[in-house]
């Protein structure tokens, strides 16, 4: 079986404390609660024809309801998650309000089994964090994206 394949944007900036990233809180019901583990690179699937690149910006669209920002991609990588998906990431310096954002939605049985439907945010808060607590939130395997972009000199 072929893995799913995610592609996204890692946001980050320089400020007075060091360098930020920007994160956003997955939504549903699985990660209201959840804190460690429950942050991710914006990010979503695509199909194989598409380029990655072009399904990160694509995705970064529709997961925050902004155009992507403009400027130099570093190119971070791809990391498989515990769950088989790869995960491809470019960091871009660029700012950003997280209260600007105007999430997709996606709807899915809930309660499990009730046979009602509801409809979620892709991601129900963004946020920016220092490095050292967004590896603390992070999906554990895109910490890689994080120690990738401070090899970068950032």
């Amino acid at each position: 079986m072929t893995p799913k394949r995610s592609a996204g944007l890692l946001l980050f900036r320089h400020t007075e404390d060091g360098t930020e990233v920007l994160l956003g809180h997955m939504g549903g019901p699985y990660f209201e609660k959840k804190d460690a583990g429950a942050w991710t690179v914006p990010k979503g699937e695509y199909q194989p024809d598409e380029p990655a690149w072009d399904a990160a910006r694509r995705e970064f669209q529709e997961e925050l309801g902004l155009p992507p920002p403009d400027g130099e991609a570093i190119d971070l990588g791809e990391v498989r998650q515990t769950n088989g998906k790869i995960v491809t990431a470019w960091a871009i310096e660029a700012d950003l309000d997280p209260a600007a954002i105007d999430p997709g939605t996606f709807t899915m049985e809930w309660p499990p089994r009730s046979g009602r439907t509801q409809e979620f945010p892709e991601l129900d808060r963004v946020a920016w964090y220092g490095l050292d607590r967004a590896r603390e939130v992070i999906v554990p395997a895109q910490s890689a994206f994080l120690d990738r972009l401070t090899e970068h000199s950032v």
